[in-house]
């Protein structure tokens, strides 16, 4: 009896060495590390090569800045609704402006005139439900439109090409696609430029943020 009770002592003693030396805890994987925003807005092969880059290009601060000397109005708008974007969670921004007439650099999202312009910014917030908050609230003045509304070169959802958190804009001459993917939120604005080249556009765009 006392060399039964001295074994089973024994494995009772081994098992919780196995228990507490065998067993580990396994590590917790770190979140994979998303791309910068500045990596993923438009770039100078994503568009006609009759555009060139316009000098305000790069993170949304240096955008605001450079257009406190040429509209001043228009650089206090945009401040404020990056702000806004800042308290829901928005961690950078970064805008990618291309035109054929550098004049129209000057100009919201360089629409102007005849100019042929794309324009694209890309915004990371700190989470897929403060990214997804925010594109139906809009961003920068850009809304989508209601569920089951479908004003006229409208479209919403699935059917832009973009996935469910999307909506489109296609009537000449500008063309816009605001949408979102995991914790980004993506604009993008053509002006008078086709349509081929817009879905171009929108889907390079898309491939950086998936």
């Amino acid at each position: 009896m006392a060399r039964q009770t001295a074994v089973l002592a024994l494995v009772v003693t081994m098992a919780a060495c196995q228990i507490s030396s065998g067993a580990a805890p396994t590590p917790i994987p770190s979140p994979s590390p998303h791309k910068p925003a500045a990596s993923a807005v438009l770039q100078s092969a994503d568009v006609p090569s009759s555009l060139t880059p316009c000098p305000a290009s790069g993170d949304i601060d240096g955008y605001v800045n450079a257009l406190k000397s040429s509209d001043g109005a228009l650089a206090t708008r945009v401040g404020a609704q990056w702000q806004a974007l800042r308290s829901a969670g928005a961690q950078e921004a970064a805008i990618s402006l291309f035109a054929s007439d550098q004049s129209a650099c000057t100009k919201e999202l360089a629409a102007a005139g005849s100019a042929q312009a794309a324009a694209s910014v890309v915004i990371a917030f700190g989470d897929e439900g403060q990214a997804d908050r925010a594109w139906l609230s809009g961003v920068f003045g850009f809304a989508p439109p209601a569920p089951g509304e479908a004003p006229p070169g409208v479209m919403r959802g699935a059917e832009t090409g973009l996935g469910l958190s999307s909506w489109t804009y296609r009537r000449s001459p500008v063309m816009l696609a605001a949408w979102r993917r995991t914790i980004f939120v993506a604009l993008v604005v053509l002006t008078n430029l086709d349509g081929t080249v817009f879905m171009a556009a929108a889907s390079a765009v898309d491939a950086r943020i998936h």
